[in-house]
């Protein structure tokens, strides 16, 4: 293959490849702004120019070629030769960001982006470590273009990503650059606010303060945060992502780069609507009807009570003669559907299985860029029926119905008990769901109140994806497992150990903790489920980063 050389250090490139490209595929670092690979380059920062020769075909010496080329924008030919730590190439950098920080407000301490800052970083690297302007600065004004989006415009460096993400990406054209010189600045057209469903992302993508997020604004120094790998819990999508967090509580979520998947960008419906795992309506305890409130100091005891209702609450069924069944929430891991299941049909084999339902919103929406927001609104619909029919082929065969189905069979009163999951982000118990089950033994294991929690014979909180280990199957069948970002709140505990609680008590045997790999394990060799065991997409724990902030005591 042919070979470029950056800095005396030679690499293989493709056809059509550009220097820069070449040097961030080897983690070779060349500063630059407005570079964005799903973009068009405008190579308008300049910061990235280099010092680039050639070896002149006639008498083979390397030759110059002349002024300096931006890296971002130069093809890469054989036998090229870049220096970007060359003198004259430093030299620009320094000139670059002497200029970028002239206007520039400097205030570091009260911005958000600050620890996560290209300027900050790039000045600290290649600038020169003081400022030889000693003018008034020009000062332009902070703007609110959107629901969700504030713009600073005296911190913008005009790298223009933002102008060409609403126009190469989303295709919605909000952005545009209005002035010359140094009032110079984005704003939104006339009556045309940035409000599309992927407008968040101009925040990930600003280089530097210019556009922060109004929800995250103040709220955290990002070296508090750990970054923890995890997969879109709210959508069909399987969407990759951060879930961003300090002491317990997520503060934010956002995009991790899948090619494969959701490239660089996530919807601002997952962004947003995770607010639920700090709900004041989480059930936060287990219950049991009949018996008053446990107290925090009887936690222990309250789950003792619980799993002892739910078994009993079903032997009672089936030791009467009366059929049982379990509707597994799409918004439950394979896992959770896996151990859940598995007890069920150990207490009763003739137990039906039942996926609950799927919310849908709108229809699917594809990008000018290539991306699809999906109106099917569960994380795992796919998976939990999967699960489910393979459990089902197991034990001899039988239907795994839909939400719809199940709801019928309640109003008909075809159940002495029935184990119903939720999960979901807001209330879901309809009117009429709640009627069909009026007469009927419900265990309920859920996250949020409402009104099936009021007439269950038991309660039992669940957790939310954040606050679990476990595997999702996307709308295109990808298998993706996530990580445990925080800690379960207060007394919860995650679906698949709650499963494998009722599973020790209808053994008659001690709880153990289980964890979700050990689950995949167990799933791997029931036929129809040996995906889990070859199939699965890990994410790379490298990527969590841990908050770097030490702290010493006073």
């Amino acid at each position: 293959m042919p070979q470029i050389t950056i800095n005396g250090t030679a690499y293989e490139f493709s056809k059509g490849e550009k220097i820069l490209q070449v040097a961030l595929r080897h983690d070779v670092e060349i500063p630059h702004y407005c570079y964005h690979p799903s973009m068009s380059i405008p190579a308008n920062c300049r910061i990235c120019l280099a010092e680039v020769a050639m070896p002149n075909p006639k008498s083979g010496k390397l030759e110059t070629m002349g002024q300096l080329k931006p890296t971002c924008q130069t093809d890469c030919s054989d036998g090229m030769v870049v220096t970007t730590d060359s003198p004259r190439s430093m030299a620009n950098q320094k000139s670059v960001m002497e200029f970028l920080l002239i206007n520039h407000p400097v205030d570091c301490p009260v911005c958000d982006k600050a620890g996560e800052c290209y300027l900050q970083d790039y000045s600290h690297e290649y600038g020169r470590g003081q400022s030889r302007f000693l003018e008034e600065k020009v000062k332009n004004p902070k703007k609110d273009i959107g629901p969700n989006i504030l713009l600073y415009s005296d911190r913008c460096i005009m790298c223009t990503r933002c102008v060409r993400f609403t126009r190469e990406v989303t295709g919605t054209d909000e952005l545009m650059v209005d002035g010359r010189g140094d009032r110079e600045m984005i704003d939104v057209f006339p009556g045309k606010p940035l409000d599309n469903p992927l407008a968040g992302n101009v925040t990930d993508i600003c280089p530097v303060g210019a556009l922060l997020d109004k929800e995250f604004l103040f709220q955290q120094r990002v070296w508090f945060l750990t970054k923890t790998p995890s997969i879109d819990g709210l959508t069909a999508s399987g969407d990759n992502l951060f879930v961003e967090h300090n002491q317990g509580r997520v503060h934010r979520i956002k995009p991790r780069t899948n090619m494969d998947v959701n490239t660089w960008w996530i919807t601002d419906e997952v962004r947003y609507s995770w607010k639920h795992v700090h709900s004041e309506n989480r059930i936060r305890m287990p219950r049991v009807k009949g018996l008053p409130a446990f107290e925090a100091g009887n936690a222990a005891q309250a789950w003792k009570a619980g799993i002892a209702k739910a078994e009993g609450t079903v032997a009672a069924a089936v030791n009467a003669k009366q059929k049982t069944a379990v509707m597994v929430s799409p918004m439950l891991t394979c896992e959770d559907a896996f151990a859940l299941a598995s007890w069920a049909l150990s207490l009763d084999p003739k137990a039906e299985l039942a996926v609950g339902p799927v919310p849908f919103t709108g229809e699917d929406r594809t990008f000018k860029g290539g991306f699809t927001m999906y109106a099917e609104k569960a994380p795992n619909a796919r998976g939990v029926r999967r699960v489910l029919e393979a459990l089902s082929a197991k034990r001899g065969g039988g239907t795994v119905h839909d939400a719809a189905a199940f709801a019928a069979a309640m109003r008909s009163k075809q159940f002495g008990a029935v184990v119903i999951t939720g999960n979901y982000p807001s209330d879901w118990i309809t009117p009429e769901f709640r009627d069909a089950a009026m007469g009927t033994a419900v265990v309920l294991i859920d996250t949020l109140e409402n009104p099936l929690a009021n007439m269950a014979e038991c309660v039992l909180p669940g957790a939310t994806w954040t606050e679990k280990a476990g595997t999702f199957e996307n709308v295109k069948n990808r298998l993706q497992a996530f990580e445990r970002a925080i800690e379960t709140t207060d007394f919860v505990k995650g679906e698949f150990q709650i499963g494998a609680d009722l599973q020790a008590g209808f053994e008659s045997r001690p709880a153990r903790a289980v964890t979700a790999e050990s689950i995949r394990a167990q799933m791997a060799k029931v036929a129809g489920l040996e995906r889990f065991g070859s199939d699965v997409h890990v994410p790379d724990l490298s990527f969590e980063q841990a908050a770097d902030m030490q702290f010493a005591e006073i």
